[in-house]
């Protein structure tokens, strides 16, 4: 499928998307969420992509929302559209990991949607920020809920209130990112991690992701039990027998997701 606003290609069992709106710093409009929701979805449910990648450019993964689009609209507008509504419920809901390969700019929406993805990894150009306080707004994409989450409240509320930017370093001090690296290395980087991954059992993998992501939706005590099941569950797959049978004899598991 042609896209008009993003790249798509695949390396091996990796799948990587590329945001492609240069002119206007990749801001996220509809046509573009639209598109990406589609490609993911595509690939949440192809046997041969076992990992994705999202990026943008050198200057900017996504500069924010896009604010010409959003200026007119009206409140019965938003609310009958449930405007971003099902960017945040259909991304939330693809089951394969998915690496947020952030450079440059990652404002607004854009640093929602590095937060929607499992982890992010950021070249040491990268700023982070949740701006829409100045435009009169507030984060729309879960951004008052995920960076309060990932950075803590005190954090999350001076830059939810102030507008102001983290840059990468900080980013990483604070837990939003993963790893910082150099920006010639970032897509590298990612990909290495991507192709990493690819190489698991893929129904533990997606077990293990949905383990995690309880965490922010239960207690503690609730998320230990899950977990607990889904540990036991693994039991009957025979990758967990492969994979515990080629610790044993020294060898590399031959995963078969099954």
């Amino acid at each position: 499928m042609t896209y008009q606003n993003i790249l798509v290609k695949t390396e091996g069992p990796v799948g990587l998307i590329t945001l492609n709106r240069p002119k206007s710093l990749n801001a996220l409009n509809a046509e573009l969420l639209g598109e990406l929701i589609d490609q993911l979805e595509t690939w949440d449910v192809a046997d041969a992509i076992r990992c994705i990648v999202i990026t943008g450019s050198d200057r900017a993964f996504a500069a924010g929302a896009d604010i010409k689009e959003m200026q007119p609209q009206s409140y019965m507008d938003m609310y009958k559209s449930n405007f971003f509504g099902q960017v945040n419920d259909r991304i939330s809901a693809i089951r394969k990991p998915i690496i947020a390969a952030v450079a440059g700019w990652a404002l607004g929406g854009g640093c929602e949607l590095a937060m929607l993805c499992d982890f992010i990894i950021a070249a040491d150009t990268a700023k982070f920020g949740q701006p829409e306080i100045n435009l009169g707004v507030m984060p729309g994409i879960g951004g008052t809920q995920r960076l309060t989450r990932f950075v803590g409240k005190s954090k999350a509320m001076e830059m939810c209130l102030t507008g102001r930017n983290m840059d990468a370093a900080e980013a990483e001090r604070s837990g939003l990112v993963s790893r910082v690296v150099p920006a010639a290395e970032l897509m590298a980087e990612a990909m290495k991690a991507a192709q990493a991954i690819a190489e698991k059992s893929l129904p533990i993998v997606m077990m293990t992701k949905e383990t995690i992501n309880r965490a922010y939706e239960t207690t503690l005590s609730e998320g230990v039990r899950f977990e607990r099941r889904v540990f036991h569950s693994m039991f009957a797959t025979e990758d967990q027998k492969e994979g515990m049978a080629a610790f044993s004899e020294k060898r590399k598991a031959g995963f078969r997701d099954r």
